[in-house]
């Protein structure tokens, strides 16, 4: 799992959603990466202040998770702005996990 979703992550999410690095004045996505724990995975946006008081502090911001449920029995699960996890799809293989990640527009980085 870890393997695939990192894979998926050089080969499908960056190359749509992070083509280039654009500094700013304000955040900005620096990297997508992710993180696996108790049979969950995260999806995360790696963020860089430009602003004059912290300028080059990094954060992670997740956006989508993939949790582990059974054998071949996923949920995937959106943050919300509200800083909790929404759970989108339920009872889902972990192919159709990643198909949903890349196809539905929830679940995409910002």
């Amino acid at each position: 799992m870890i393997d695939a979703c990192e894979a998926f992550i050089s080969d499908v999410l960056k190359p749509r959603f992070l083509p280039g690095i654009t500094p700013t004045e304000w955040n900005y996505v620096v990297d997508i990466r992710g993180a696996y724990a108790a049979g969950r995975y995260r999806f995360m946006q790696r963020y860089r202040s430009g602003m004059a008081h912290n300028r080059g502090e990094e954060f992670d911001a997740p956006f989508a998770r993939i949790d582990r449920m059974g054998p071949d029995n996923f949920d995937v699960q959106w943050m919300r702005h509200t800083g909790q996890w929404w759970r989108v799809y339920t009872g889902v293989t972990f192919a159709r996990a990643l198909h949903l990640l890349e196809t539905d527009g929830v679940l995409h980085p910002q």
